[in-house]
C-alpha cells in the first residue's frame, strides 16, 4: 500500500463517496479508516475509536472474526469464483442456501436467490413480485406500496419505493406506479398522534385507503422494514406489521419484509418479522450475512410463492434476472462461517441485553441535553434526533450535527450523521462497558453542541 502521505494527499480526490456531495468531500476530506479490531477502528493518524456505526449496520461480529477470515482464505484456495447462472452451482452456494432456509423457516422462507447486497436483494424482490402475478394471470398487478421514511437501497426500483426525498429527487422520474403511506413515526406524523398503538391503526387505515383508491387488483406488493433504519430508526408499535399482514392477506397483496438491516440479530431477534410474529411472502437480506467481510445478499422466497414459480409450465416462470456474483463461492463460504459464529455467540441475546443498557443511556442524555428532541431504539439500532427548538421540533442544522460528531470522535467514538439524526448501529459483540463508552462520547458531542 502507498504511504500515509500519499493517502492523505489523495483522499476524496479520485473517489466519489456514496451519499455525499463530491465538492464537499474534496473540501473536507473524510476520515481514513486503516484498521479494525473487535469493536474498534483505527484511522490514518493512528487514533483508535469505538465504532458505534458498525461499518454500515453490518459488522455484527466485529472486525477480527477469525473463522470468517479463515473460511474466505480457504475458499480462495479451493475455488475463488464460478458463475451461479444456469448450468452450474458451487458447494458453498448449495450449503448456504440450505442454511438460510433453515434459519428463516419460522418466517416461512423456502428458497434463496443470491445477490451482491441489499439493493440487489430489493430489486430482485420487486421483479419477482411482478413476475409472480404474471404467472398467476394477473398482469395488471404492477404497483408497489411502501412507507414514507422507508429505505430500500439505491437501484431504480429500490429508490422508487424509498420514502425519503433525498434518495429520490435527483434521480426522478423513477419507477411509475409506486405510492407511499405515512410511517408510524410517533415523533413526527401527519395525524399529530403521540400514542404508538393508535398511530399504528391510523397508518394501517391509510394503507387500506390507498389500496381502495388504487384498486387491490393493480397492486403487486407492499414493502416495509420491520424497523425503519436509515429513515431514523423508526420503531413501529408491535401491532403495526401484523395489521399490515392482515390487510395484505385480505387484498391478496404480497408482503416484502426488507430485513437487510434487521436480519441476523440486530433488533434482539433473528429477524424483525419474527419479533412480531409475522410471516412475509418474501424477505430481503444482506449486510450481516457475512458481517460485512464480503459483498453478499439474498432474496428469500416463501414456500407458497416458490410453488407458483415451480409449477409454471410457461415462459413466465423462467427467472430472467441475476448478477455476475450471484452465489459467489467466497461470499457464500464467508456467510456459512458468519452464521455459525452468529449462532455460537448468541448475538441476538447480546443485542437485546446491550440494547436495554443503551436505551437507558439515551434516555438519560435526552433528559440532560435540550438539543435532543427524541430518542428511538430497538436492540442495537438507535437514533438520537437533534432539534434547535424542542417546542417546534425544528431540526438541528448541519453545523450542529458536525459539531456533535466531531466532538464525539475526539472523545473516542465514531458516530454516523443522517440528516438531523445520529444513527447508532454498533457491532453486536458490544460489551456493557462499551455501551457506557458510547454514552460518554455522545455526552461530549451533545455538550459541544
Amino acid at each position: 500500500m502507498r504511504d500515509t502521505n500519499f493517502l492523505a494527499a489523495n483522499n476524496a480526490k479520485q473517489i466519489w463517496h456514496p451519499m455525499a456531495h463530491p465538492a464537499e468531500m474534496r473540501e473536507n476530506p473524510p476520515r481514513v479508516v486503516m484498521k479494525g479490531e473487535g469493536a474498534y477502528v483505527t484511522d490514518l493518524e493512528g487514533r483508535t475509536v469505538l465504532d458505534a456505526v458498525g461499518g454500515l449496520w453490518n459488522v455484527n461480529l466485529g472486525y477480527s472474526c477469525d473463522p470468517v477470515k479463515k473460511a474466505i482464505a480457504e475458499q480462495l484456495d479451493a475455488l475463488p469464483y464460478y458463475s451461479g447462472f444456469r448450468g452450474t452451482s458451487t458447494g458453498p452456494s448449495i450449503e448456504l442456501a440450505w442454511e438460510l432456509t433453515e434459519w428463516f423457516a419460522p418466517e416461512g422462507m423456502a428458497r434463496a436467490f443470491f445477490t451482491s447486497g441489499g439493493s440487489d436483494s430489493v430489486e430482485t424482490a420487486l421483479r419477482l413480485a411482478r413476475q409472480y402475478w404474471k404467472i398467476r394471470g394477473q398482469a395488471d398487478r404492477t404497483k408497489f406500496l411502501a412507507l414514507k421514511k422507508g429505505y430500500h437501497g439505491t437501484h431504480f426500483g429500490g429508490a422508487s419505493v424509498n420514502g425519503n426525498a433525498n434518495f429520490r429527487r435527483n434521480y426522478e422520474p423513477l419507477l411509475p406506479g409506486v405510492f407511499h403511506i405515512p410511517a408510524p413515526y410517533t415523533y413526527r406524523n401527519p395525524f399529530d398522534e403521540t400514542d404508538p398503538a393508535r398511530l399504528a391503526k391510523l397508518c394501517a387505515k391509510a394503507l387500506e385507503d390507498e389500496i381502495a383508491f388504487q384498486g387491490a387488483d393493480t397492486i403487486a406488493a407492499f414493502i416495509m422494514e420491520p424497523v425503519l433504519g436509515a429513515g431514523g430508526v423508526i420503531v413501529p408499535h408491535e401491532s403495526f406489521m401484523p395489521l399490515v399482514r392482515e390487510i395484505c392477506d385480505r387484498h391478496e397483496i404480497l408482503l416484502i419484509a426488507d430485513e437487510v438491516v434487521t436480519g441476523f440479530g440486530r433488533t434482539g431477534a433473528w429477524s424483525g418479522s419474527r419479533a412480531v410474529g409475522v410471516k412475509p411472502d418474501m424477505m430481503t437480506i444482506a449486510k450481516a450475512i457475512t458481517s460485512g467481510y464480503f459483498p453478499l445478499g439474498a432474496t428469500m422466497i416463501g414456500e407458497h410463492v416458490a410453488e407458483v414459480f415451480e409449477a409454471d409450465k410457461t415462459s413466465f416462470g423462467s427467472i430472467g434476472h441475476g448478477y455476475t456474483y450471484s452465489g459467489h463461492p467466497v461470499g457464500c463460504a464467508a456467510g456459512i462461517a458468519a452464521l455459525a459464529e452468529t449462532r455460537k455467540l448468541k448475538i441476538d441475546e447480546n443485542a437485546a441485553a446491550r440494547g436495554v443498557e443503551l436505551a437507558s443511556v439515551l434516555e438519560d442524555l435526552k433528559a440532560r441535553h435540550d438539543v435532543v428532541g427524541d430518542v428511538r431504539y430497538k436492540g442495537l439500532m438507535a437514533a438520537i434526533e437533534l432539534v434547535s427548538d424542542r417546542a417546534t421540533k425544528k431540526a438541528a442544522d448541519k453545523a450542529v450535527m458536525k459539531t456533535v460528531a466531531d466532538a464525539a470522535y475526539e472523545a473516542g467514538v465514531m458516530l454516523r450523521v443522517s440528516g438531523s439524526n445520529i444513527i447508532l448501529s454498533p457491532p453486536l459483540i458490544l460489551t456493557a462497558e462499551q455501551v457506557q463508552a458510547i454514552g460518554a462520547g455522545l455526552d461530549a458531542g451533545l455538550a459541544a453542541a
